[in-house]
This record gives C-alpha cells, sequence and structure tokens, in this order.
C-alpha cells in the first residue's frame, strides 16, 4: 500500500486511527433498495492521519469530487435552536468588530447552508454573499454565487462587488479539497485590511473527549492552532486571533488577515504554548487516543448487547453525520438499534448509510417512549435533554459514549 502524504506539504503521513471502511455519511436509501445507485454500495477507507512537517491532523484517503454531497446537502444550522442563536451572535460579533464605521462593507460566506449568519449582516445594511455549490435556495435575501471559491470566481466576484472585508466560514474549510486554490481565491477576495474567520472542530477537544465520531467523509481536516498558523503562513497570512467555541463538541473560531495588518492577540500565543506543553500530535498521545477509541467501541456494544438479553427496548437519538462512524465501526444495526428518531423530514422514512437503521420522526420517539435511547447528538446533549423531560419523567435513560460510555 502505498504511504499516503499530506494534501499540503506532500509529507508522508502518520497513521494513528484506521476506522474500516464507510459508506457517505448522507447516502441514506429508501426502504426496499438494494442500492442507492451506486451511493449506498460506496465505501472508504476512513483513517487518520498526522503531518509532522506542518502537523495538520487529515482523514488519510480521498473521496472522489462527484461522490461528495454538495447539492441537496442535508444539513441546516436552523434546525438547533443553540446553532441557530450562535450563528446570529456571530453576525453580531461581526458587525461590532469588523463592520463599525465601514460605509458600504462587503462580507461573503463560504458555505452558508441556510444563512443565519449573513441574513444578521443582511439585516444591518452590510452587502453580503455567499459562495454556496450545495443548492441553498437563497431565501431570506442572501445572495448566493453558486460555485467555489477559487481565484477566477473570486474575480469575477470583485468585478462586481469590490474585495470583502470580512470573509466567514463555519465547518466549511475542514472539507475544502484544494486548499492552495481556495487561499488563492481568498487572496483575491479578500481586501488589503480584511479579515478571514473560520471556526472548525478542534483536534485538541477530539483528542481530550475520544470523539472519534468528529471523524468522517464531510470533514478532511481537522485544526489545531499550530497547524492554522502553518497554513496561514504558507499561503501568505497571518493568524491573529482565537477564540473558542463550546458548539459541536469544541471548536475554535479562528482569525487570518495579512501580514503586518494587525498584532496578534494574545490568546494566539497562550494556545500555541499550551498544545506545544500538552504534546497533542506526538505519537504517544495519538496511540493512546486509539486505544481509548476501541474501549468505547467494545464498552458500546457489550451495553447494548445486554440491554436486548435483558429485553430492554433502545432507540437512536439523531441520524447525523457522526452517527454513521459510530454504527460502521462499532457494527451497529437494526438488531441493536432498531431504529433512530431524527428532526430532518429528508431523512425520515429512509435507513441510515450503510447500518440500515429506520429513521422516523421526532413523533416516533413517544409513540412508546423506548427504555433507552442512544444520544448520537451529544454535542447538542443539553438542548436535546431539556426537550425530552418527558423521557426521563417516564423512566427513560440516555446512553452516551463521550468521551466514554455511560448512563445517564
Amino acid at each position: 500500500m502505498t504511504t499516503p502524504t499530506c494534501r499540503i506539504c506532500e509529507t508522508p503521513l502518520h497513521t494513528f486511527l484506521d476506522l474500516g471502511h464507510h459508506p457517505l455519511s448522507s447516502a441514506f436509501v429508501a426502504p426496499g433498495d438494494a442500492v442507492d445507485g451506486a451511493r449506498d454500495a460506496f465505501r472508504y477507507r476512513l483513517a487518520v492521519g498526522h503531518c509532522a512537517r506542518c502537523a495538520l491532523v487529515q482523514l488519510t484517503d480521498d473521496i472522489p469530487h462527484e461522490r461528495r454531497p454538495y447539492q441537496g446537502y442535508p444539513y441546516h444550522s436552523s434546525g438547533s435552536a443553540v446553532m441557530r442563536e450562535h450563528f446570529r451572535a456571530t453576525g453580531t460579533q461581526l458587525l461590532r468588530t469588523e463592520m463599525r464605521g465601514k460605509r458600504d462593507a462587503f462580507a461573503v460566506e463560504i458555505g452558508c447552508t441556510d444563512g443565519v449568519v449573513l441574513r444578521t449582516l443582511a439585516d444591518a445594511g452590510v452587502r453580503t454573499l455567499a459562495f454556496e455549490p450545495s443548492g441553498y435556495s437563497g431565501h431570506g435575501g442572501v445572495r448566493v454565487h453558486r460555485t467555489f471559491l477559487t481565484a477566477g470566481s473570486a474575480r469575477d466576484v470583485v468585478a462586481v462587488e469590490g474585495r470583502a472585508r470580512v470573509v466567514y466560514a463555519a465547518n466549511t474549510v475542514c472539507d475544502i479539497a484544494d486548499l492552495p486554490g481556495f487561499f488563492a481565491g481568498l487572496d483575491e477576495l479578500l481586501a488589503a485590511d480584511g479579515v478571514f474567520v473560520f471556526e472548525d472542530p478542534y483536534f485538541g477537544e477530539i483528542l481530550g473527549r475520544t470523539a472519534f465520531d468528529q471523524f468522517y467523509d464531510e470533514h478532511r481536516y481537522y485544526f489545531t492552532a499550530t497547524s492554522v498558523r502553518a497554513l496561514a503562513e504558507r499561503f501568505g497570512f497571518r493568524l491573529v486571533g482565537i477564540e473558542r467555541l463550546p458548539v459541536h463538541g469544541g471548536q475554535l473560531r479562528y482569525t487570518l488577515a495579512r501580514p503586518g495588518r494587525r498584532t496578534p492577540a494574545p490568546a494566539v500565543a497562550e494556545l500555541l504554548a499550551e498544545e506545544e506543553a500538552r504534546g497533542l500530535t506526538v505519537p504517544a498521545a495519538l496511540a493512546a487516543f486509539a486505544d481509548r477509541v476501541d474501549r468505547v467501541r467494545r464498552d458500546l456494544v457489550a451495553l447494548l448487547q445486554g440491554l436486548r438479553a435483558a429485553g430492554r427496548t433502545v432507540a437512536g437519538y439523531a441520524a447525523t453525520a457522526k452517527s454513521c462512524t459510530v454504527t460502521t465501526y462499532c457494527g451497529l444495526g437494526p438488531h441493536l438499534v432498531p431504529y433512530v428518531c431524527d428532526s430532518t423530514p429528508a431523512k425520515q422514512g429512509r435507513l441510515t448509510p450503510g447500518a440500515r437503521i429506520p429513521v422516523r420522526p421526532p413523533g416516533a420517539f413517544a409513540a412508546p417512549y423506548p427504555d433507552y435511547a442512544l444520544l448520537f447528538a451529544w454535542n447538542h446533549a443539553a438542548e436535546i435533554m431539556a426537550a425530552e423531560r418527558a423521557f426521563r419523567a417516564v423512566g427513560g435513560r440516555w446512553i452516551l459514549y463521550v468521551p466514554e460510555v455511560h448512563v445517564v
């Protein structure tokens, strides 16, 4: 087998976690279908490697572009009250820190899905535009440029709109196949004194929480402050800001600017020093992480098998992309999790990728309640448990597997 190399600097990768062969996390199928075209049959190797040169953690194997779900992408940030508020607050913060006093300000989002951030900016009078190839309809007044950001597409926009004061992205940069091409586009698009602000899952949190389900096909990269600093410098930018975010199980928000335009905030040096002291990506830490992941698999399967033997009923809660990693790696199926409830209409009435667990609407959760619910959306646990108080009131219990398998 050819040794995989870093997508950025072509250094051989150290593969520290191999979760086996997985379906695409968006490949839900209709009941009775043997396959949904070739999507349900397709499998890729879900393995994770680390680059010793630029410190970037990344999936080792590529998925062909035509297999990726850019059209009809099933995730919408407005589906969660917590995420709606997070993105509204993000828009408000950008208005306060980056747009104040800027006449005719122009802001761009990369991968806006349903546009919460841009609508917040537009409501305040900021000109907005999204680079969004997924088929988002542009409701709410958000203008959409239906393509990826490249040097060419950026020049097309700048010719009409001028350069952007802010370019923002959430959970998007981690899945950009051509990062050199993306940064070339960013260089064309961003004003001389503008900033690029993006947020993505933080590998430090993944490691600390043993959150192996954060690895799936839609995320190629898992950033740290150290790797983002190297990435920024490689493409002519500088890391000048870092903010910790509680959403999605722990993220970082990075701010990049052109060299000499801004003094890095103290938080940048502080986190860089913390990562070095922690030995975040040294081989021993990565090997220990892989051992913990294996233990979670063994403990979760043993718990579910024990509940089935005892005649207890179990349902899954939230057919997330992360759940595909868990069900595939742990070998879960309808024999252990007979169904999963999810609020996304496009998933209801279908079967989960690979595992083929039926997806039911939220109302099925209480008709009747199961004895246990396996919470795949553990990153929204507080919001979900607050909304499902009646489940606990009748004796229902939640199964979680982050940072270890436990019942609450």
